[in-house]
């Protein structure tokens, strides 16, 4: 599998993921403004010229928020997910972030997991974060530790 930007002609098989993976998915439209947003960097797990998931980071000074992670329903369970998070981890650090937080329902178990996997920590909850069910968010953290820091 390779990781790659997210680019346009992808939309269609992103979207086809983001319906089955999202009680309220985003639309088109939105991916489209991202891709311009100079702040936002999505990328996309490619296998075969099929995508078989993508995720999204905001990069703002020493910050990223990950908007999105997702994966197609025949490819969960294989660490496509991981791998897709380490690449964002990955570019975060690259661009000098400490800081990586992102919002999960706490019904959302496989992600949860995966997340503590990788460090991420419980910091708070939002209450009826989803407007879609009326569920809560639980925000977590990771830090990351500068080059050279003991």
């Amino acid at each position: 599998m390779e990781i790659r930007k997210m680019e346009p002609e992808d939309l269609d098989q992103v979207m086809s993921i983001e319906e089955v993976s999202f009680p309220t998915p985003w639309s088109r439209e939105s991916y489209e403004g991202e891709m311009q947003n100079r702040l936002a960097h999505y990328i996309v797990g490619d296998h075969e010229g099929q995508v078989v998931g993508y995720a999204g980071i905001w990069l703002i000074i020493d910050e990223g928020h990950i908007t999105n992670v997702a994966v197609h329903p025949d490819w969960r369970g294989q660490g496509v997910g991981e791998i897709l998070l380490n690449a964002l981890i990955a570019l975060a650090m690259i661009r000098g972030v400490q800081r990586m937080t992102l919002e999960v329902r706490p019904s959302n178990l496989p992600a949860l997991r995966l997340y503590r996997k990788l460090n991420f920590l419980p910091i708070g909850l939002r209450r009826q974060y989803y407007s879609d069910t009326g569920e809560d968010a639980i925000v977590m953290e990771k830090l990351l530790l500068p080059d050279g820091f003991v």
